[in-house]
Formats: C-alpha cells, structure tokens, sequence
C-alpha cells in the first residue's frame, strides 16, 4: 500500500506511478486518439458532411446517456470501495482482539508460566501470518509463520490444508488443556472464548471478499458500455469542435476507464497490488503488540 501526504497536490498531480490509470490506459488512448483522428478526417475532408447533416444530432444521445454511465460507475466505485474498507475493517478486528486475548491471557496465566506464555506469544501472530498468506495464496510463503512458531507446532500443521484454521484449533486445544489442568476456570474459558470465536468470523469474513468478486454481467457491461460511449463521440462533435474533439475525447475515456480500473483494483483488498491493505505490516504489527504484553 502506498504511504502518502494527501494534503500535497502538485507531487500528485505530475507524478505517474506504477499503478497509475494513466500508464495503463496509454496504448489504448493512443488507439482510440488514431481511431477519432479517422474518423474526423472522412466526415470533413472526405465525405465532406454539411454543418446541418443529421449525424450532428448524435450528441444529444450522449448527453442522455451520460446520467446513466455516471449512476453506475459512482455506483461500481462505492461498492469495491466498502469492499476495501470492509476487509480493513477486519483486519482491525483481527489486531484488537489478538490484543485482547493477549492482555486476558497475561492477566490470568502467571508470571513463572514461562513455557504457556511463551507459546501464546508465538502462535497468536502466528495466525494473523497463516491468514496473510493464505488470503495472498502464498502457499510456498511462511518464512514469517515458521519464524514465530517452534519446531514441534510446525509439525502439527499440514501446509497443503487451510493453515488458519489449523493455527485456530492448536489455540483452543492449548486454552482446552489449560482449562482441564485447572489453569483456566469456566468462567475465565468465557470470557476468552469472545476472542477466539473472533479469529473464525474474522476469517471467513475475509475469505467471502475475496472469493465473492463483482457479478461478471455488471462487469462486462460497463466495460462495453464505456467503450461504446467513447467510440460514438467523434460522429458528433466533430461538427462543432473540428479536430479538437480528439483530445477532449481522450480526456473524457480516460476519466471513465480510470474509475473501472481503480474500481478493479480495490474490489480485492487482499490481491498485491500497491493500494490493497499492507496485510505484512498489520500481522508485524500484532506480532509486536503480543509480544510486548505476553514479556
């Protein structure tokens, strides 16, 4: 995710980054400018269409279709938008109540109990890796996750499975054995039971945003009727703007096509792209608050 000053206009407005529309939109502008060029030439220099032909009139369909086009890509942006936030709002479900549990934990477990201590400090951000990588589909990616859990957990786990939920059933087994060794009460089980019941939701939360995309029909058809709008601009305002009409065209294909492709990116906030959630530096995080609590 990219780190920025949004109150700093000028270093925005010339700089073109990596996942800026404009360097991905280029080689199409270039089409589409080559494209209204050809068309502006035949109607005025070739065919040489009178002032009054009918052909004129064709701005009056976009200027009825505009509303319709801005409806659904203020519509396409909002929903990847509560797309994207909903998958941070997740997340920092997921750092509150690692805290969570991490602070109950200290409070109950004491301080000579080195050895359940130490496991907790280890396999409580473990978790928050194991969902980072599996949301990622980084199968062959747990140098982080093996870094934080000994050698004896690792064993216990099958890394062709779905890891999160192996991590979530090795915490509650361990709060389980505590429990019947008489470390824990069934009072002090209920009360960490809120956080652990957490770690699931929170990832089947996740799973559902990433493996539910926007319906493809709604996809495609604004893509073709983005396309189609552009493609029919230069019939009609060739008339009034002559050879500047390619140009402002281009302009108004790249403003369109940005909100859709801006609206691809952030639909999937777990992809690895640069404005999806910096899932790496959130799971640290949680590492780093566990690990200073459970000291």
């Amino acid at each position: 995710m990219i780190q920025y000053n949004p109150k700093e206009w000028f270093t925005f407005i010339f700089r073109i980054h990596k996942s800026d529309t404009l360097r991905k939109l280029f080689p199409l502008m270039v089409g589409i400018a080559v494209y209204c060029g050809i068309i502006v030439y035949l109607e005025r220099e070739y065919f040489e269409l009178p002032i009054d032909s009918y052909i004129k009139n064709i701005p009056m369909m976009h200027a009825l279709l505009g509303g319709a086009i801005s409806l659904l890509l203020v519509f396409r942006t909002n929903s990847a938008y509560d797309r994207w936030w909903e998958g941070r709002k997740q997340w920092g479900d997921l750092t509150n109540n690692s805290r969570n549990l991490a602070l109950k934990l200290n409070a109950i477990l004491p301080k000579e109990d080195a050895a359940n201590r130490a496991f907790f400090r280890k396999i409580i951000p473990a978790y928050a890796f194991s969902l980072k990588n599996h949301l990622l589909s980084h199968k062959a990616d747990w140098e982080l996750f093996d870094r934080h859990v000994d050698s004896e957990i690792q064993r216990q786990i099958n890394k062709d499975k779905h890891i999160p939920n192996q991590v979530a059933a090795l915490i509650m087994n361990k709060i389980g054995t505590l429990q019947k060794q008489g470390l824990l009460s069934e009072m002090q089980l209920f009360i960490l039971n809120e956080e652990l019941r957490s770690f699931t939701n929170i990832c089947g939360a996740c799973e559902r945003i990433k493996n539910t995309p926007i319906p493809y029909s709604y996809s495609v058809f604004i893509k073709k009727f983005v396309f189609g709008y552009v493609m029919t601009l230069p019939f009609g305002y060739m008339f009034s703007l002559g050879y500047l009409s390619i140009p402002i065209i281009l302009f108004i294909f790249y403003v369109l096509a940005s909100l859709e492709i801006i609206a691809e990116e952030i639909e999937d906030p777990f992809g690895g792209d640069t404005n999806d959630l910096p899932l790496e530096k959130m799971a640290l995080n949680i590492h780093h608050n566990v690990d200073d609590i459970l000291q």
